[in-house]
């Protein structure tokens, strides 16, 4: 915390004065005549001991004034808060494979439930848009405040064909950086958004290798979050006529690549995960949706201050009501 008049922070020094006063009128017994004559009773009905229960409101009111003495310094702090302009796209893999059900009740299922969450935790003001990719990129929903359409977009998806990470990137960076237009880079060189990329395998068709879609978007400025969802021991079965995931008893495995996934975060300044359960993907995406998107901001926080004083000023007013000592 920083404050834009830290000299002022000097007013502080009115808190130990004022409770060395307190404290020297506690002790200073004013004299008065006797008015009770029958001091035996006097004494028996006089607490021995006073309580300490005295000090509550002095204590409140010490700390109202040294809050209201530190919002005079204009305290200022460090929060996070919704980037301006900023966008998130949702880049989803619907190859064959996510039909897969080690995560339940499928790994596409899981995904579309963890998306409907993510949608909820990012902030409103900030564009989401959703692309889609098996043998090639498509693109569902173009970055949108509007939470309603995204839903329709995700419940469209669906598996098929094969896995182009590659060229899925390469649309999403395309997509993202309309979005956010012209807007000027921060001091990191990067822009106010991100790609969430969810994917269950290897890439097995496109133009784009994973590593040169992973250029492009950090060419663009862009990072991208990356989660690799299933498990190792994923199978699909292969039906009569070469359909995946209709039974059969020819099954074959169907393996995430956590390793393409993590490079590509990491050329990206980006981050990677691993999820093997639906719980698991589902937290990550609701993590992800309150942390991406925002930024660091410093701004003053002396409203902070007064309102703590004015609310412990009100508690001091209200214990010496609850602790005042009285005489009967």
């Amino acid at each position: 915390m920083s404050f834009s008049s830290p000299y002022l922070l000097f007013a502080l020094a009115v808190v130990p004065v004022a409770a060395l006063l307190a404290v020297w009128f506690d002790r200073r017994r004013a004299r008065y005549a006797v008015a009770f004559t029958n001091l035996d009773l006097l004494a028996s009905v006089v607490p021995k001991r006073r309580s300490l229960r005295r000090w509550v409101p002095l204590a409140l009111f010490l700390l109202a004034l040294a809050a209201a003495s530190v919002a005079l310094a204009r305290p200022r702090a460090t929060v996070s808060q919704p980037a301006q302009r900023a966008t998130l796209v949702l880049l989803v893999d619907v190859s064959g494979s996510m039909r897969a059900s080690d995560v339940k009740p499928s790994r596409l299922g899981a995904a579309q439930a963890a998306m409907t969450t993510f949608a909820g935790k990012v902030p409103k003001q900030v564009k989401v848009g959703l692309i889609s990719f098996s043998t090639s990129p498509n693109v569902l929903v173009v970055p949108t405040q509007d939470r309603g359409v995204l839903q329709e977009g995700i419940d469209l998806l669906a598996p098929e064909g094969g896995t182009a990470i590659g060229d899925g990137l390469g649309v999403a960076v395309e997509v993202a950086r309309s979005s956010v237009g012209s807007v000027k880079r921060n001091r990191n060189g990067l822009v106010p958004a991100a790609i969430v990329l969810l994917s269950d395998g290897a890439q097995t068709r496109g133009l784009l290798t994973p590593q040169q879609g992973a250029e492009r978007a950090r060419a663009a400025g862009i990072r991208v979050y990356t989660i690799a969802l299933g498990t190792n021991h994923g199978t699909l079965g292969v039906g009569p006529f070469g359909g995946y995931g209709f039974g059969g008893n020819q099954r074959f495995p169907v393996r995430p690549d956590p390793a393409t996934l993590a490079m590509i975060a990491r050329v990206t300044g980006g981050e990677t995960y691993r999820a093997r359960s639906a719980n698991a993907v589902k937290t990550i995406y609701s993590q992800l949706g309150s942390s991406i998107a925002r930024h660091k901001a410093t701004r003053e926080v002396s409203s902070w201050f007064v309102g703590a004083a004015a609310l412990l000023l009100l508690g001091s007013l209200g214990a010496v009501r609850l602790a005042g000592e009285r005489l009967p």
